[in-house]
């Protein structure tokens, strides 16, 4: 009968400590900073590519600045009013967003095919532009764009 208790006890216990709420929350905390905000695939270890938005005094990461562009689309955040960086491929260092450089046909890990530099590039465009042309679905995700840009 004590085996039996004893067991019962530490199935009890065992089960209490697995099922921590703050641990979990933890955990959740850590993917949150790991995985894209709006594809959750898991950040690269290359800056390359990525952004961050401060909204709430919290900053997300995002793997592609076309994600955060959805992302800030489907929250209804205006990423010209908020604080906004993205990585510059030229420089390699985060810059704001909407000063940068644009270019589309780049490799990015989601497809949209646009990189921020910080110098002017040929052909570049501003942040606005990069905004309309992801919301109205013209990246490189597209096939018709791809092509067009590939062509050039």
């Amino acid at each position: 009968m004590k085996k039996l208790k004893f067991i019962v006890l530490l199935f009890i216990s065992i089960f209490f400590i697995s099922c921590n709420p703050s641990q979990n929350i933890m955990h959740q905390e850590e993917e949150e900073l790991n995985s894209c905000p709006q594809c959750n695939m898991k950040l690269p270890k290359s800056n390359l590519h990525t952004s961050t938005v401060d909204v709430s005094h919290k900053r997300k990461y995002f793997d592609d600045i076309g994600c955060m562009i959805l992302w800030a689309n489907e929250n209804n955040i205006d990423l010209t009013k908020v604080k906004t960086k993205v990585f510059s491929n030229d420089t390699n260092r985060y810059i704001d967003a909407v000063g940068a450089n644009y270019n589309i046909g780049d490799k990015t890990p989601m497809g949209y095919g646009f990189a921020a530099y910080e110098n002017k590039q040929k052909d570049s465009i501003d942040f606005k532009q990069v905004i309309l042309s992801m919301l109205r679905g013209e990246s490189m995700a597209n096939p018709k764009i791809r092509k067009q840009v590939l062509k050039n």
